[in-house]
C-alpha cells in the first residue's frame, strides 16, 4: 500500500508546486510596470460587440467586440524591456447574438454602423465590368461554371444551381469561396444544409429605376446590379453613394461581424 501512496504523494507534491509557481508568476506578472501600464489603458482599447438583429427569418450581422489581451501583450513588450501600445495585442469579442449561431437566417442587408454597401453583379455586362476594374471599384461576381473566370479582382459568388459542386471545386481550388449563397438562385434549405451564409439583395438597380433606386441607398444596403444595366446607370448610383459618404465593400466584407483596424 505503502507503493501506491508514495507515487500519489509525489504527484501531488509535484502538482501544488506547479499551481504554486504560476501563482507567484502572475503576482509577479501584475507587480511589473509594463502590466501596470496595460491595465492603465486597457479600458481606452475595450470595444463592446454590437449583438446581430434577428426579425423572423432575417438578420442583420452584428459586429464583433475588441479588448486587449493583456497577457500575450505583456510577453511582447517584455520581450523589448519596454512598454509601448504598438505593441498591444488583441483578442475579437463575439457578439451574445451573432450571425454565426443563426445561419438560417437570411441577410438582406450588413450592419450600418460599417457605412458601405456592396455591388452584386448579376454576369454578363463586360462593359460594367471594364468600368469598375477600371476605376478600382470592387463588386461581387454572381458566376456559374461556363462564365467563371480565375480573376483575384472581383470576388465570386456560386450561382450555379445546375452545376453547384462544380463551381465551389473551383472557388475551393483557387482559395476563393466566399460560402455565400444567393437565394434567388439557390434553394434555401441546400443552402442550409452546406452551411452557407444565406444573401438576398437589398433592392435591384436595372436600365430603368436608377431614379427611383438613388433615394433608397443606405448604409447595409446590398444592391444586385442587373446586366440590363446601363454604364450611365452605374455611374449616377456610384455618385449617389459617394455623396452619402458610404464605401463600396465586397459582400463577404458586408456581411462579416469582424472590423478591421477599428
Amino acid at each position: 500500500m505503502k507503493k501506491i501512496y508514495k507515487p500519489i504523494g509525489v504527484l501531488a507534491i509535484m502538482l501544488f508546486s506547479f499551481y504554486y509557481t504560476e501563482k507567484i508568476a502572475v503576482i509577479m506578472q501584475n507587480k511589473s510596470p509594463i502590466m501596470q501600464n496595460i491595465n492603465s489603458i486597457e479600458n481606452n482599447y475595450m470595444v463592446s460587440a454590437t449583438n446581430a438583429t434577428v426579425d423572423g427569418n432575417y438578420i442583420v450581422p452584428g459586429i464583433m467586440g475588441r479588448m486587449i489581451n493583456k497577457t500575450k501583450s505583456y510577453v511582447n513588450m517584455k520581450a523589448f524591456g519596454i512598454f509601448n501600445e504598438y505593441y498591444l495585442i488583441f483578442d475579437d469579442v463575439k457578439p451574445d447574438i451573432s450571425l454565426e449561431d443563426n445561419k438560417d437566417k437570411i441577410i438582406k442587408k450588413g450592419n450600418k454602423q460599417k457605412k458601405a454597401i456592396a455591388l452584386l453583379l448579376e454576369d454578363g455586362n463586360e462593359t460594367i465590368k471594364k468600368y469598375l476594374k477600371e476605376n478600382k471599384i470592387v463588386a461581387s461576381l454572381l458566376t456559374i461554371e461556363e462564365t467563371y473566370e480565375n480573376t483575384n479582382y472581383f470576388e465570386q459568388i456560386n450561382n450555379d444551381a445546375s452545376k453547384y459542386k462544380n463551381v465551389e471545386s473551383l472557388l475551393n481550388k483557387n482559395d476563393q469561396n466566399t460560402n455565400i449563397c444567393y437565394l434567388k438562385s439557390l434553394k434555401k434549405e441546400f443552402c442550409e444544409k452546406e452551411r452557407k451564409y444565406l444573401v438576398e439583395e437589398t433592392f435591384e438597380i436595372n436600365g430603368n429605376n436608377i431614379a427611383e433606386i438613388k433615394s433608397k441607398i443606405d448604409s447595409g444596403a446590398i444592391i444586385l446590379v442587373k446586366k440590363s444595366t446601363s454604364l450611365d446607370s452605374l455611374k449616377l448610383l456610384i455618385k449617389e453613394i459617394n455623396f452619402k459618404g458610404l464605401k463600396i465593400v465586397t459582400l463577404s466584407d458586408l456581411i462579416a461581424e469582424k472590423i478591421d483596424n477599428k
